[in-house]
């Protein structure tokens, strides 16, 4: 007697206990009763009728990831492995749905990632593949959710992660870019040896023309000195080729000066002598003499005739005026 009263205590703490259950956080339960439907319990502690309430199943309510993996070929024949992650949840109001219509939902989103990926991207060519990426995840997220919606699953976003083409295939793009970046860098250096070219022609030519201005302004600086000598000269009663020889020996004595003045200069004038001044500035009175006289002979020499369509002509070298003309 006191033996079964023990086992009945326990049995009826035993079903007091089964009577109560509890769920997790982002949970929900499935209560069938006899195999049927009852209902869908939340988080919380929760009632059910021993024996004849049973819980069957979980449903997770939490975003859940899924990654695909892809091997798919591209319209320009290369083929390419494409990883897909694909994140969803179970809609809470259609957790019947999801735990009654679906038994795998992993392997059909898996099946509708395929099917939509190796429809979109044998469309693209490999390079198209890369740019529209985004357009892939996009279509396959159009058409998981018009697909899982029916089955209570709520698909959050679809990603491409991973573009991985054949290797071969890598290491030919690569040299590609490689020669692409080969020719920029070549087609720039060009360019800036064509400016430096450019920009140091035109400071030769500047260098040059201000060079030019500069010979040009010392040469007539050094003509208004010597005019402006000539002049002195003569108010002291020298005439002009003396004078102008009187300058340019002057000019000799300064050059031989400037030369003894630099103690590296190698250069040697000719004629060097003591006699060389004297001899050159007699030169110069003798040449300056002849060639007055010989303009003083030009002016008195006769007129030439000249003939043409049987006239004469008189003609002076010598006279500005018009010619004349002299019948036969």
């Amino acid at each position: 007697m006191g033996t079964a009263f023990i086992i009945l205590i326990v049995f009826g703490v035993f079903i007091f206990l089964s009577s109560f259950f509890t769920v997790k956080q982002q949970t929900s339960v499935i209560v069938e009763r006899f195999g049927k439907f009852t209902s869908v319990r939340n988080s919380g502690l929760q009632l059910k009728i021993p024996i004849i309430d049973r819980i069957a199943g979980r449903v997770n309510l939490k975003i859940q990831q899924l990654d695909v993996l892809i091997e798919t070929q591209t319209k320009d024949n290369v083929f390419i492995k494409m990883k897909v992650s694909v994140q969803f949840k179970v809609i809470q109001e259609h957790v019947y749905e999801a735990f009654y219509k679906l038994e795998y939902p992993h392997d059909q989103i898996t099946a509708y990632v395929f099917d939509v990926v190796r429809a979109e991207v044998p469309k693209l060519i490999l390079d198209d593949v890369f740019v529209r990426k985004d357009d892939i995840a996009i279509a396959v997220k159009r058409e998981l959710n018009e697909a899982m919606t029916t089955y209570g699953y709520d698909i959050i976003n679809t990603l491409v992660t991973d573009i991985d083409p054949d290797i071969q295939v890598k290491n030919a793009m690569n040299r590609i870019n490689a020669a692409e970046r080969e020719k920029t860098a070549a087609m720039f250096e060009s360019e800036a040896q064509r400016i430096r070219i450019v920009a140091k022609a035109k400071a030769e030519a500047e260098s040059k023309k201000l060079q030019g201005q500069g010979i040009a302004d010392q040469r007539r600086e050094i003509a208004r000195g010597l005019v402006e000598s000539v002049e002195v000269l003569n108010n002291v009663g020298i005439n002009s080729q003396e004078a102008s020889a009187l300058i340019v020996i002057t000019q000799h004595y300064d050059t031989l000066q400037a030369i003894g003045a630099d103690t590296n200069s190698n250069l040697i004038l000719l004629p060097n002598s003591p006699q060389a001044a004297s001899d050159m500035l007699n030169s110069m009175v003798t040449s300056f003499s002849a060639s007055n006289i010989i303009g003083e002979e030009m002016k008195r020499q006769p007129k030439k005739v000249k003939k043409t369509n049987n006239s004469d002509i008189n003609y002076n070298p010598s006279d500005t005026s018009e010619p004349t003309e002299t019948a036969q």
